[in-house]
């Protein structure tokens, strides 16, 4: 199961490698069509697919029983390379290959992302957190190999990147139990706007640093930042494991920001290795909260993710839009004069700290972000049921002060799970659950999971 879902990094480094800009001798990853460049039109392809399926996915969703769309999206993503690859070899064919490359790439990296992102719905946070930043590591790690090994069969099998993603999703949906796969019932959610404004004032901040990213060494899915922030959550998931605290990621984020847009240009480094590493950091910790937020939404209350995801990464897409447009015309039109470059860092300042105060706002990572059930749901009734039941653990839980493992445990155990799969959902020893079951029963002075359900007001029966 880990590894497939390692299978996240394989399409992130298939982004880099392809349209971000890293390997500059790339002639379509330059110059555009009707005033927009090849990474434009790759933006706009992903935020027109992600809209479109967020407005049909009452009839599309969920994608994990639908082969076609997994082969769909492969097969836009590898044709889509092999355009890439050929204006490189043929320049003559650039000014033809560039532009239905960027459109079908953005049109495939969507679908992917969506079909991540379903999967990711179906996890606790624990293991959200866990694979999503192995995925991150492993995504640089296959980046640095190109980097370091230049030969043309290597970049050949780019093609193949795609196709290994969908498998490895394919076959994570595959190693799920039946009753953790998507719910095929729509519940009607109203949408989540703490959450999607949180990630989309990041998104512009990093935006106004995009450019200067790219002229570096390494891309924004490379960045050490971008490593560094990755590989120290999934540390810190894996050796504490529910006793990690979560608000540690977005506490560090904060000041990383402010250090790269105010500290590093004091003395002269406005878009150096310092500021580019702060900054890559920053946005990969909130990735990972973001992530871990939307996912958890979906996990709960049984929310569409293509829909959910959909409406998040349209708008995280345009506001790091806006964020390099921004940028770019600033500088190219030299509209703030010297003051430029100081203006556009308290731009930035000002999107984390709206985001940052958004995030704090809520009480824990769990709390429904502003999205709430709306009447006309093929199952409503029973997703409220289940939320009902989770606030009323949450409730037990303050009131007999179970530690935080103990009311995720508390919550399985009034779903009707047995140890066994409280074990492998929570990635715990075996006998730890037991431990933990008898810890709660002790503090709630109960002896029997019968004596459980009363006390939660919950059906006895399954």
């Amino acid at each position: 199961m880990p590894l497939a879902f390692l299978g996240l990094g394989v399409y992130r480094a298939w982004i880099e490698i392809v349209f971000v800009g890293s390997f500059t001798s790339f002639p379509a990853a330059f110059g555009g069509v009707a005033g927009l460049s090849v990474r434009d039109l790759f933006d706009w392809s992903m935020v027109a697919t992600a809209i479109f399926c967020t407005l049909l996915a009452r009839k599309i969703s969920p994608f994990f029983n639908k082969p076609f769309l997994f082969a769909f999206g492969g097969l836009l993503l590898v044709t889509s390379t092999v355009l890439m690859f050929a204006s490189c070899w043929v320049p003559d064919i650039t000014s033809l290959a560039k532009v239905p490359a960027a459109v079908l790439g953005g049109v495939g990296i969507a679908l992917v992302i969506l079909v991540w992102s379903e999967l990711y719905s179906c996890l606790n946070p624990l293991r959200v957190a866990l694979y999503y930043s192995a995925s991150i590591v492993v995504g640089a790690l296959i980046i640095y190999v190109y980097r370091g090994f230049y030969l043309p069969w290597l970049f050949a099998l780019t093609a193949l990147l795609p196709v290994i993603s969908l498998i490895a999703a394919w076959r994570g949906f595959e190693s799920l139990p039946a009753p953790e796969l998507p719910s095929v019932a729509w519940m009607r959610f109203s949408i989540p706007w703490k959450a999607v404004l949180f990630m989309a004032a990041y998104a512009f901040g990093y935006g106004l640093m995009e450019g200067g990213m790219y002229e570096g060494a390494f891309g924004p899915h490379s960045a050490p930042g971008t490593v560094a922030v990755a590989a120290l959550v999934f540390i810190g998931v894996a050796l504490r494991g529910g006793r990690f605290d979560f608000s540690i990621i977005y506490r560090v984020a904060l000041p990383l920001v402010v250090v790269a847009f105010t500290l590093v240009p004091l003395f002269g480094n406005v878009q150096g290795a310092a500021a580019s590493f702060c900054m890559a950091g920053a946005y990969t910790a909130q990735s990972i909260i973001i992530m871990l937020i939307m996912a958890n939404i979906c996990y709960r209350f049984g929310v569409s993710a293509i829909w959910l995801f959909g409406i998040e990464r349209s708008v995280r897409q345009i506001a790091m839009w806006l964020g390099r447009t921004t940028a770019d015309v600033a500088e190219s039109a030299n509209l703030l004069g010297d003051g430029g470059g100081a203006a556009v860092s308290l731009l930035a300042v000002l999107a984390v700290v709206v985001a940052t105060t958004i995030l704090l706002s809520e009480r824990d990572l769990s709390s429904r972000w502003g999205a709430n059930f709306l009447s006309g749901g093929m199952d409503s009734a029973a997703a409220i049921r289940k939320q009902e039941l989770a606030d009323r653990c949450a409730e037990i839980s303050r009131q007999y002060k179970l530690s935080a493992r103990e009311e995720e445990v508390l919550l399985l155990l009034a779903q009707h799970k047995t140890v066994g799969i409280i074990e492998r959902e929570l990635l715990i020893a075996n006998g730890t659950a037991k431990a933990h079951v008898r810890h709660i029963y002790q503090k709630l002075n109960i002896h029997t999971r019968n004596e459980l359900f009363d006390l939660l007001g919950a059906d006895p029966r399954p």
